[in-house]
């Protein structure tokens, strides 16, 4: 698919592209829109937090796959385990889900605060993470986790995107409207006969696949940004729900391009060193926080008092 794209926008003339540039390029743009499709929901529904924690479970999460696929193959080096690869993302997925289940779970039987839940099953993804993950050296890179390799996008990785956006975009269109008049007011949408406890378990599902999905693009530390700050923005200028949606989508798609295309372009020097590049990840975030900054600008001049005409 790459290749053929590739050899596609060389016949229209477009300078020298390599299947890098548009494999990255395809992958941040899928991830921009899943990411942008549930954004709005994440921070209409004060799950910031949540979703930060959703992240930090792929620490557990890979390293459980990895040991697992060890295990069952009987692997003894990485090529060994290429042939599985396919699978590793479904599994975390999975994993994630479980964790978030378990989180909405215990929310509601315990009684506890939220962030307090939330803040034990952290410590819970984290510590399994770091029991595992630096015994598998040879078969996890902690920097593309961390931090993402969106320019190292395959066939295989453009697949699982799509699809993922393809099945985000299909549940959003069914249950967006319960999910926010759920957020506005549980209680009279429990009268009304929504399903509010279901609603929250598929939307916690939803947010896995989408956080364990996206990894590859832009990583652990920095997928919770691309669900949130865009969000964030888009409440700044935003005068109904309708609005608050697109924008998100929006400003979640353009930031990350944009942030792409800087990352790719800008190259400095440091001393003798060899020419330095932004991290793919870190510039869309930090594009993003910069969008946010603008409309939050753009809101308070808005809103400044008009001074009085003189006669």
């Amino acid at each position: 698919m790459i290749l053929w794209l590739t050899e596609f926008l060389h016949t229209l003339g477009l300078g020298t592209v390599t299947p890098f540039d548009v494999g990255g390029r395809l992958a941040v743009v899928l991830v921009g829109l899943t990411c942008g499709l549930v954004g709005s929901l994440v921070v209409g529904n004060r799950m910031a937090f949540f979703a930060d924690a959703m992240a930090h479970t792929a620490f557990a999460g890979l390293g459980i796959t990895m040991l697992g696929t060890l295990i069952l193959t009987g692997a003894r080096q990485a090529q060994d385990i290429d042939h599985y690869y396919w699978a590793i993302p479904l599994v975390m997925a999975s994993i994630g889900a479980l964790v978030g289940i378990a989180m909405a779970y215990v929310r509601e039987r315990t009684g506890l605060a939220n962030d307090t839940v939330i803040g034990v099953f952290f410590a819970l993804s984290i510590g399994v993470g770091a029991m595992l993950l630096p015994q598998l050296p040879r078969w996890a890179d902690p920097d593309q986790l961390l931090f993402g390799s969106a320019i190292f996008t395959t066939d295989a990785d453009l697949i699982v995107l799509l699809g993922m956006l393809l099945v985000t975009a299909s549940v959003v269109l069914v249950r967006y409207n319960p999910w926010v008049f759920a957020s506005f007011n549980s209680s009279l949408a429990r009268s009304r006969g929504l399903p509010i406890i279901l609603n929250n378990y598929l939307f916690v599902v939803l947010l896995a696949i989408v956080v364990n999905l996206s990894i590859k693009a832009v990583g652990v530390l920095l997928i919770n940004a691309l669900l949130v700050v865009p969000a964030a923005a888009a409440a700044n200028v935003a005068g109904n729900l309708r609005q608050f949606f697109w924008l998100t989508v929006i400003g979640s798609t353009l930031g990350s391009l944009i942030g792409y295309e800087i990352s790719d372009r800008t190259q400095f020097r440091v001393g003798l060193t060899e020419p330095l590049q932004f991290g793919t990840g870190g510039t869309i975030v930090v594009v993003c926080v910069l969008w946010f900054f603008l409309t939050m600008l753009f809101n308070l001049l808005k809103r400044r008092p008009q001074p009085l005409a003189r006669d």
